[in-house]
């Protein structure tokens, strides 16, 4: 705890608003919760390529992704998760800091870590639950990641071994059973833009 004390943090003269001016709109955090296999990248991927084409400026942070790099040495034990998380929150915050539109995609399976999360980001942070059945995961589980859960290969996973939290309150609720990509994709952009546009452009 000590060596905390002579952590300084410096505030600079650009700061978010002047850099939200710069890139003509206002910073976010869409943050995309669900269970494996539910469609959360392949939903992420089709908004980040629609805001893209409009000229905001964007960028996915994505599960896989951040496993393999910056949080390649956490594992999936209940507290490694948290830390997962907590991690990506800061660097999704420093990414809105920047101005961005940040795409996050993680299973995020607690109330908790989902409430820290928001209580982080503030008002720019936008809750995406992605409702799939679990039985619709497992069909297009490419990987084999819930053939192995069950059969006790891998432990901890999400809907099988590991509870999933539904989202009591989410910013945008996605039923992928009964709306299209495309229906799903237009909500979250008729949700998010006029939040994100700037009221002098």
């Amino acid at each position: 705890m000590k060596e905390k004390l002579h952590i300084v943090e410096h505030s600079y003269k650009i700061t978010r608003s002047a850099r939200e001016q710069a890139n003509g709109h206002k910073a976010a955090c869409v943050w995309f919760t669900g269970l494996s296999g539910s469609g959360k990248s392949t939903l992420a991927n089709h908004v980040e390529q629609e805001l893209f084409h409009m000229g905001f400026k964007t960028f996915i942070l994505d599960g896989d992704n951040i496993r393999k790099g910056l949080n390649s040495g956490l594992r999936f034990t209940e507290e490694d998760r948290i830390e997962n998380l907590r991690r990506i929150g800061e660097v999704a915050k420093l990414m809105c800091d920047a101005g961005l539109i940040v795409l996050a995609t993680f299973i995020s399976p607690y109330e908790r870590d989902r409430r820290a999360l928001r209580n982080l980001l503030g008002p720019t942070f936008y809750e995406v639950f992605v409702d799939t059945p679990i039985e619709t995961c497992e069909r297009r589980d490419v990987k084999g990641l819930y053939q192995k859960a069950r059969s006790g290969e891998i432990s901890n996973f999400t809907g099988i071994s590991s509870p999933f939290e539904t989202p009591l309150s989410p910013d945008i609720y996605i039923d992928t059973t009964n709306q299209t990509l495309e229906q799903s994709v237009n909500l979250i952009l008729e949700t998010i833009i006029p939040e994100i546009k700037l009221a002098n452009l």
